[in-house]
């Protein structure tokens, strides 16, 4: 669990071209001279390629999202709590695997957007709690990771110009609402160590998979969709320097949805305008939390309360 990092270009800032040419009578002058200026974006505003405010803009961002993770997971009924930094996540696991990316297109005041995070990761013993033990059960200390994680979130939705305040030399600001869906698709499995004799009347145990030395606790795949609302305030300093600022709330309890999501991002970019196209360097803060629970009162119930926060950096191909 954007984004975060989503700046479209034309939006913010446009250049013209603005000739300079005087003749005298008897001497002739020096060739036109032509001089790149900063104009007020509008609908008659040109960017450097040539695209006005109306024509269609597209942006693609790669970024990375440096996650430390917090909350509590019941898998079969076994709940974990657990808060891992990102330093305790790269040490325990394997190997820590993610994509993060972004894509926006707008055309006048309104556009789309479509975000995609996948990771697996492992969280490490020492930030875990067994929170409801079964005797003779323990959190593992034979695997290199108490909890694993898989967990893949693709968001979209549209978005619309609320409100403009336009300043001079390109300072700018943007107030957008927008609404979408946000798609969860997670795993989790709990590493259990035997340490002893094991109460076989806990129907918990039923639902392990077990040998002589551990137990898995496995929620399996689960997945839900919430709805979303959300604004995000955009502000240029310069035609080239922005600050982004996004938040949204979702699930709303509607059945095969979160009890509760949200969601901040605050994002700081630099954009370096080419002929035709544009490249923006990318940092910030990304905080994703969900509420969420299957199968509630029974011995195979699961849950997920999870935060995901950190910061990130990429980059953006706008065109």
């Amino acid at each position: 669990m954007s984004a975060i990092r989503w700046a479209w270009v034309g939006a913010a800032c446009a250049f013209g071209l603005t000739t300079v040419d005087a003749h005298a009578q008897a001497v002739p002058e020096p060739a036109p001279v032509t001089v790149q200026t900063a104009l007020p974006a509008g609908p008659g505003a040109r960017t450097a390629n040539g695209k006005s405010a109306d024509d269609w803009h597209f942006g693609v961002t790669l970024y990375g999202w440096a996650t430390s993770l917090s909350g509590s997971v019941t898998a079969r009924g076994n709940t974990v709590d657990f808060n891992a930094n990102i330093i305790e996540i790269f040490q325990k696991s394997d190997s820590v695997l993610a994509w993060d990316s972004y894509f926006e297109a707008a055309k006048g005041r309104f556009g789309a957007y479509l975000d995609f995070v996948w990771s697996r990761v492992k969280i490490p013993k020492s930030a875990a709690t067994y929170a409801n033990p079964i005797g003779g059960l323990s959190l593992s200390t034979q695997t290199s990771g108490a909890v694993t994680s898989a967990l893949t979130i693709i968001e979209g939705g549209a978005f619309y110009e609320l409100a403009r305040w336009s300043g001079t030399e390109g300072v700018s600001t943007t107030l957008d609402g927008f609404a979408g869906l946000r798609y969860w698709n997670t795993s989790a499995q709990v590493a259990l160590d035997v340490t002893g004799a094991l109460d076989f009347s806990d129907p918990r145990l039923g639902r392990l998979d077990r040998s002589r030395s551990y137990a898995i606790a496995d929620t399996g795949s689960v997945y839900w969709a919430d709805p979303l609302v959300g604004l995000r305030l955009r502000h240029w300093f310069t035609p080239s320097q922005e600050v982004m600022v996004r938040g949204d709330i979702g699930g709303f309890g509607i059945p095969g949805s979160a009890w509760l999501s949200w969601q901040l991002v605050g994002v700081y970019s630099y954009t370096w305008q080419f002929d035709g196209y544009a490249i923006a360097a990318l940092a910030g803060y990304r905080a994703l939390s969900t509420n969420v629970g299957f199968n509630g009162g029974t011995p195979d119930a699961s849950s997920l309360n999870l935060l995901i926060h950190g910061p990130l950096v990429g980059v953006t191909v706008k065109f």
